[in-house]
């Protein structure tokens, strides 16, 4: 009976205690998720270029790394190969081919259009770049671009998409890089 007595007082001591600790404690400020910066898989980078003046005229280059960054190296990295003293229309595959099927990561790009920029940085003799397509925000994105071409010779061009979510402001400065591509181009 005493056996039954203390056990009864133990059990009901350890209800007051779980009751009192489990009190809500209102002075508590709940704190908004964290934003996240899932950055993209990209296995592979194709360019269409395609001249103004000559709709015939279609230049490719293509960059693909078959598992993305790190691990095995690039199996194919062209040369931008354009004329001189013309105007390009441009626009830019993005292809994860490690998913089944491919996933076509330009159209998430386009879905989340307002956390995403491709960013153009022309070297050497190689083109001045206008992005053409905007986001929600007038933003630019960069799917679409027009390049100018002056005179002959060798330059880059490089090629970043960058992941901004929530702070994208049309430069190129803020958020994370999903792709980095250095292509070398020849003017001739």
């Amino acid at each position: 009976m005493k056996t039954k007595m203390i056990n009864t007082i133990f059990l009901g001591l350890t209800l007051a205690v779980a009751l009192i600790g489990c009190k809500k404690d209102d002075d508590l400020v709940p704190l908004p998720n964290p934003i996240v910066n899932e950055q993209e898989l990209i296995t592979t980078m194709k360019l269409t270029l395609i001249d103004s003046s000559d709709a015939a005229n279609i230049r490719t280059a293509t960059f693909r790394d078959p598992d993305g960054d790190g691990g095995v190296s690039y199996d194919l990295f062209d040369t931008i190969r354009l004329e001189p003293a013309k105007t390009w229309y441009v626009s830019i595959l993005l292809l994860n081919e490690t998913a089944a099927p491919i996933d076509t990561i330009s159209n998430e790009v386009l879905e989340e259009a307002n956390d995403h920029l491709i960013c153009f940085s022309p070297g050497g003799n190689s083109a001045t770049v206008l992005i053409t397509d905007v986001d929600g925000n007038s933003f630019p994105i960069g799917l679409q671009s027009k390049w100018k071409t002056t005179s002959s010779g060798l330059g880059t061009m490089q090629i970043e998409l960058k992941h901004q979510p929530g702070i994208k402001n049309g430069t190129c400065g803020v958020g994370e890089t999903d792709i980095d591509i250095l292509f070398p181009v020849k003017i001739q």
